[in-house]
């Protein structure tokens, strides 16, 4: 998903002038195409993610889309005061990045585990959350960020997520989108984010229900799910983050101001998970099943 996501951003930067990248001291191997097509859009601030985050909301301030680009928890959780106070207060757009979301970065342990960070960033106000399931929907929610410009948290995986979705979608906030087209199941698995990518790898658990992605939602976006969800009879939420707080948790605040009742399981990661050096999937074999 990284190397999809600088490419495409190095591509709508040759017509937009206003996109400006600032890294932490990270991406090497990944980074060097925007840098050494744009030098005078590009910073690399060093490890001081605090940091590049006040300076993204100073250059936003003066009309840049700025994107800070950094690992799992550090763009965000470090920089939780600055993303609060001067990107989201002052409606900056300005797009958090995070590369390797949920436990992608499983073997580094746990200061590089992000699954409290949909809590975090969903508790922005004007912060749109986009979390892609593979490299397709990279491209799109990508597109759709910078035509819609404001604050955004973008969810990145690290990389060998296969492309399932539909390409050149024009995503919409809150919309769901189906993988197949079967008419008449009504009972759905709805992911967000590289947790499509476990879906995938266990569609024997979900015979005889279709699959769903949402790539781009948040707090502005919960009206449209009393639509969504009035087409089903059961909706299973998968998510690579802790129950609390999470994408599950947000869809059930959404549906229950429309009065109904939905039935509403969710795959998380559980809180008092002892999360551990190991890999990806092996972490991820501790998705538990809520009800």
């Amino acid at each position: 998903m990284r190397n999809i996501f600088i490419k495409k951003l190095t591509d709508l930067a040759k017509n937009n002038k206003n996109i400006f990248l600032l890294v932490a001291d990270i991406g090497y191997g990944v980074v060097e195409e925007f840098q050494n097509k744009y030098p005078d859009r590009f910073l690399n601030v060093g490890v001081a993610e605090q940091n590049m985050t006040g300076i993204a909301a100073g250059l936003a301030a003066e009309g840049y889309h700025v994107f800070t680009y950094s690992i799992a928890n550090f763009p965000t959780f470090r920089c939780a005061e600055q993303i609060r106070n001067d990107i989201d207060y002052h409606n900056l757009s300005v797009t958090v990045v995070s590369v390797g979301g949920g436990v992608a970065y499983g073997n580094l342990g746990y200061s590089h585990h992000a699954v409290q960070d949909y809590g975090l960033m969903r508790m922005m106000p004007h912060f749109t959350i986009a979390s892609p399931g593979d490299p397709n929907e990279v491209v799109c929610a990508l597109e759709y960020l910078i035509k819609n410009p404001g604050p955004s948290y973008l969810r990145l995986g690290k990389n060998n997520e296969i492309s399932v979705t539909e390409k050149n979608k024009k995503i919409q906030p809150g919309k769901w989108y189906g993988l197949n087209d079967n008419k008449g199941i009504d009972e759905i698995i709805l992911s967000t984010g590289t947790a499509l990518q476990w879906v995938l790898k266990n569609k024997n658990k979900f015979t005889g229900k279709d699959i769903y992605t949402i790539p781009i939602w948040g707090a502005n976006f919960k009206d449209s799910q009393k639509h969504f969800s009035s087409n089903f009879s059961s909706i299973t939420t998968v998510e690579d983050h802790i129950f609390d707080c999470g994408f599950g948790s947000w869809l059930r605040e959404a549906v229950s101001f429309s009065k109904t009742n939905k039935d509403i399981k969710s795959y998380a990661l559980p809180s008092n998970l002892k999360y551990v050096s190991a890999s990806q999937d092996k972490i991820m074999e501790n998705l538990n099943l809520y009800n």
